[in-house]
């Protein structure tokens, strides 16, 4: 007894199947991609670093942020929003964050990030030495 295998499948053309295969791979490249834009968020912590004037407690949103290494290598280089505030996501451990503007004495603090929490700094800058600010009347 011998079974012809053609007359048992179906007749299916070659573009059909071109199709169905098609198909099937877009909507199976559509559901990954979402599966990876919903994914949790990486095990990122948060800095927020707001300045004010240690005088007013005035937002001081024109100073500069820098967020460095302990050995002082530069991360990233932030200006604070209208509130004084900026914030940036990170990877857990230590940093420093150095807030300057030049009305103020330059401030300088060690922080220790945790993975999936915010470390919020406050920094209330103070007028600058008289030195330095006789140094910039004179451009030297």
């Amino acid at each position: 007894m011998s079974i012809n295998l053609r007359s048992a499948l179906p007749r299916m053309s070659f573009s059909k199947f071109q199709g169905i295969v098609g198909i099937t791979a877009g909507i199976l490249s559509i559901t990954f991609s979402l599966a990876a834009f919903f994914r949790p968020a990486p095990n990122k912590a948060e800095v927020v670093a707001i300045v004010q004037d240690g005088k007013t407690e005035k937002a001081v949103s024109d100073a500069t942020i820098e967020i460095l290494t302990p050995a002082d290598a530069l991360i990233r280089t932030l200006t604070p929003d209208k509130a004084g505030q900026a914030r940036w996501k990170l990877d857990e451990g230590h940093y420093r964050v150095r807030i300057s503007h030049p009305g103020y004495r330059t401030e300088v603090r060690d922080i220790q990030l945790v993975s999936k929490e915010t470390t919020e700094v406050r920094v209330q800058l103070r007028g600058a030495p008289l030195g330095d600010a006789v140094r910039r009347l004179f451009h030297r």
